[in-house]
C-alpha cells in the first residue's frame, strides 16, 4: 500500500504557495492526518487552496519532511477548493474529490476539517475607577485616562487598550473595556496599567502606574478593595487607587461561529443607468462592453464582490436592481429588476447578474437623475421582511454609480432608517467625478448620519470606495470595500444579543421566508 502524505497550498495571484505538510502515514488507502496546517483567514479576498497527496518512497522515510523533494515521490491526486467553502460548512469540514495532474476524476475524496483557534474567543468586560488622584494642573484638575498595556519576555509594554480621557477629575469613572485573551494572552501575563493626566499636545503626564495581572485583578473586583498607583519606576507608593467596579469574563462568538451554524450573508446589487455614463455603444462609455471580454468598471465591481460573497449565500439567487433609466414603455425608473421581470427582482449566481446586466444595457434608455433611495428602501424592505421569519440573514447591498446623488437627504434617512435592521451598503464609484459628497454617508470618521428628524443613525452601514483611488494600489477596491463588513454583522448580531445556533439546529436546512410583496 501506499505511504502517503498531503501537502496544503495557497493561490497567490496564479501562483502556488506552500503553507504545509502533513506526517507520512505508512502503508494506508486511508490516512488520517494529525499535522495541522495555519493559515490567516481573509473574509475580504477569495482565498484558494490546493491539496496534493503524495506516495513517499520508502527510502526517503527518515528525510526531514521539509527537504523532501516533491518531485521524486509518486505523485497520487489533488483537490481544489477555496477557504470559505470550508468555514461555511456547519462542521467546518468538506469533502472533495481527487483528480489527476490532467483534471481527470480519480476514485478516492480528500475530506478537510477547518478550526478556529480557541483563543479567539474569550474576552473579559471591566469597569474602572480611581480615587485621590494626583494633582499634574495648575489652574484646574487632572484630565485622566488609563492606558493598559502587555509587558513582554523584555518588559517592553505593548499598549493594548485606553479608556476615555474624563475632563478635570481626580475621582474619574471610565465606560467599560474590553480586553480578548488575544490581547492578554493568560490571565497571569504580566499587565501594565498607567494612569496619565491628559494633553492635547500628546504629551500626557504619568500621574501614576501598577503592574498587574487579569488574575490579581479579578480578585481584586472581588475583594472590592483599591490598588495603589506608584510613580515612576515604582519608586513611591501613591495616594491614588485604581478599584474595579465591573469583572465579566465571556465568550464572544466570532463571524465563523455565525457563518458555520446557518446564518447567511445575502447579497444584493444596483447598478447606475444615468446618462453621464455614456452610451453604452461608444468605447468611451463606462457602460461599454468590450468585446475582447475585458470587464468594463460595473462588471468589475458586480464581479469581484459577487466572488467572495457567493459562497456566505446558500441559494445562490440574487436580488439585482437598477436605477436612473427609461425603462421600455415606461419612463424613468429609479428601482427596476434588471431581469425585466416584473414580479421577481432575483437572478441566479453571478453568471445570472452579469448576463441581466449587460442585456439591461440594451433595453433600457439611460436617463436620470442619481436617485439612491429608492434601491436602499427596497433593499431594506427585504431585510425588515426577513427579520420577521428569523435572524439568520444578513443582507449586503452593492451600489455601483457614477456620479453623486441628487437625492442627499432622502439617501441620509433610507441609511438611518436602515441601521437598525440586518444590512450593510457597499458604494462603489466609478469614473471621475468628484465623489466628495459620498464620503458622507461612510461615517467612518466618527460622525454618525442623522435624519432629516434629527434621528441619528444606530450604527455605521456604509462603506464607500471610488475605483480610482485604489486601483493598482497593494488593496484591491474589494478588499476596501468588504473589510469592514464581518465588524458590521457582529455588531449587528452581538448589539440584539443574536447568538449562533448550537449544533443541533446548524445542520437543519434553512427556512426561507416567503418573498416580500412586490412593488
Amino acid at each position: 500500500k501506499s505511504d502517503p502524505m498531503l501537502v496544503v497550498y495557497t493561490k497567490m495571484d496564479g501562483r502556488l504557495e506552500e503553507i504545509g505538510r502533513t506526517e507520512v502515514i505508512l502503508n494506508s488507502l486511508e490516512p488520517l492526518w494529525i499535522t495541522k496546517a495555519m493559515i490567516n483567514y481573509q473574509f475580504e479576498i477569495v482565498q484558494p487552496l490546493v491539496f496534493r497527496i503524495y506516495d513517499v518512497d520508502t527510502k526517503y522515510h527518515n528525510t526531514p519532511l521539509k527537504t523532501l523533494n516533491l518531485a521524486q515521490q509518486d505523485f497520487l491526486g489533488e483537490a481544489f477548493c477555496n477557504l470559505s467553502e470550508i468555514v461555511t460548512k456547519f462542521n467546518h469540514s468538506l469533502t472533495l474529490n481527487l483528480r489527476n495532474g490532467s483534471g481527470h476524476a480519480l476514485q478516492g475524496t480528500v475530506t478537510v476539517h477547518a478550526e478556529e483557534t480557541a483563543s479567539s474567543r474569550m474576552a473579559v468586560d471591566m469597569q474602572f475607577h480611581c480615587l485621590n488622584l494626583d494633582n499634574k494642573d495648575t489652574f484646574s484638575k487632572s484630565d485622566p485616562f488609563l492606558r493598559v498595556s502587555r509587558l513582554s519576555e523584555s518588559a517592553v509594554a505593548i499598549p493594548i487598550c485606553k479608556t476615555e480621557v474624563i475632563k478635570n477629575n481626580l475621582n474619574p469613572v471610565w465606560r467599560p473595556i474590553t480586553l480578548t485573551s488575544q490581547q492578554y494572552s493568560s490571565k497571569d501575563d504580566p499587565l501594565l496599567v498607567e494612569c496619565f493626566d491628559f494633553d492635547a499636545s500628546g504629551n500626557h503626564e504619568l500621574i501614576g502606574s501598577l503592574q498587574t495581572t487579569i488574575a490579581q485583578l479579578e480578585n481584586l473586583y472581588n475583594s472590592k478593595a483599591g490598588a495603589n498607583f506608584y510613580s515612576h519606576k515604582g519608586q513611591k507608593k501613591l495616594k491614588g487607587q485604581l478599584f474595579l467596579d465591573k469583572f465579566q469574563e465571556k465568550v464572544q462568538h466570532t463571524f465563523l461561529d455565525y457563518i458555520s451554524s446557518g446564518f447567511e450573508l445575502n447579497f444584493m446589487v444596483a447598478v447606475d443607468f444615468t446618462a453621464s455614463n455614456g452610451d453604452p455603444r461608444v468605447p468611451q462609455s463606462l457602460h461599454y462592453i468590450d468585446p475582447s471580454g475585458r470587464p468594463n468598471s460595473y462588471q468589475q465591481a458586480i464581479l469581484g464582490v459577487s466572488e467572495v460573497l457567493q459562497f456566505y449565500d446558500n441559494d445562490r439567487r440574487f436580488p439585482a436592481w437598477g436605477f436612473g433609466a427609461k425603462i421600455p414603455r415606461g419612463s424613468v425608473s429609479h428601482c427596476f429588476n434588471l431581469n425585466a421581470s416584473t414580479n421577481d427582482c432575483e437572478v441566479v449566481g453571478v453568471e445570472g447578474i452579469m448576463s441581466a446586466y449587460s442585456s439591461t444595457l440594451y433595453s433600457v434608455s439611460l436617463a436620470g437623475p442619481t436617485l439612491f433611495g429608492p434601491v436602499i428602501s427596497k433593499a431594506a424592505e427585504i431585510a425588515s421582511h426577513s427579520v420577521q421569519y428569523g435572524n439568520n440573514k444578513y443582507f449586503v447591498l452593492l451600489i455601483i454609480t457614477d456620479g453623486v446623488i441628487t437625492d442627499q437627504q432622502e439617501t441620509k434617512d433610507s441609511i438611518v432608517r436602515a441601521s437598525d435592521l440586518p444590512l450593510s451598503i457597499l458604494i462603489v464609484g466609478v469614473g471621475n467625478a468628484d465623489f466628495t459628497q459620498m464620503r458622507i454617508l461612510d461615517a467612518d470618521f466618527g460622525k454618525r448620519l442623522e435624519s432629516s428628524t434629527g434621528r441619528v443613525a444606530t450604527r455605521d452601514i456604509v462603506q464607500f470606495v471610488p475605483m480610482r483611488e485604489v486601483q493598482g494600489g497593494q488593496v484591491t477596491v474589494v478588499q476596501s470595500l468588504l473589510e469592514e463588513l464581518p465588524g458590521q454583522f457582529l455588531e449587528y448580531m452581538r448589539t440584539r444579543d443574536i447568538k449562533p445556533r448550537p449544533p443541533q439546529h446548524a445542520s437543519a436546512p434553512p427556512a426561507y421566508p416567503p418573498p416580500p410583496p412586490q412593488l
